[in-house]
């Protein structure tokens, strides 16, 4: 079975063939899966009424474990936007519902973020469309060979990940 990515390198072989093209037929891929990824994503998220950014922050809160708060900069670490930007949401979440503001009884100056009921049912509801669609995407391929594509991305994943600031 050919794909889009079979004809695009065949191309540059044809007209570049001094260069080592390979990377193509790996990287291109995850590129292209990436795109289509995000397209479905936008997809479940809009028939749960959110943006991406919005599931982001819900389910930062939701993994969290009851109470389902976090502080600020504990969102910031886990989105990993700007301390403005994150103000925005909390503001714009706040406004729908989802999520309240509360002090820190831990530091007078600090707040917490919480996680409304309604809130919780958006993000739970949310990650069930995502997680069916994903199995769909991932329904051609066996149970072991998901599991090596996994370990496999986790390897080239790792350094990225891990790296300070």
């Amino acid at each position: 079975m050919e794909d889009e990515v079979d004809r695009l390198v065949s191309a540059w072989r044809r007209e570049r063939p001094d260069l080592d093209v390979e990377p193509l037929e790996v990287l291109s891929r995850v590129s292209r899966l990436a795109r289509h990824l995000d397209r479905a994503r936008r997809l479940v998220f809009a028939e749960h009424q959110l943006e991406p950014w919005e599931f982001d922050v819900l389910t930062s809160l939701r993994r969290a474990g009851d109470p389902y708060q976090l502080s600020p900069g504990q969102l910031l670490t886990q989105t990993l936007v700007t301390s403005g930007t994150m103000t925005n949401r909390i503001d714009r979440l706040a406004k729908r519902g989802l999520v309240e503001r509360l002090p820190d009884p831990n530091d007078r100056r600090g707040v917490l973020v919480r996680l409304t009921a309604e809130g919780r049912d958006h993000a739970d509801e949310a990650l069930a469309g995502l997680l069916a669609q994903e199995r769909a995407i991932l329904a051609r391929l066996p149970g072991g060979q998901r599991r090596e594509l996994a370990d496999l991305l986790r390897q080239l994943t790792a350094p990225f990940d891990n790296v300070p600031g």
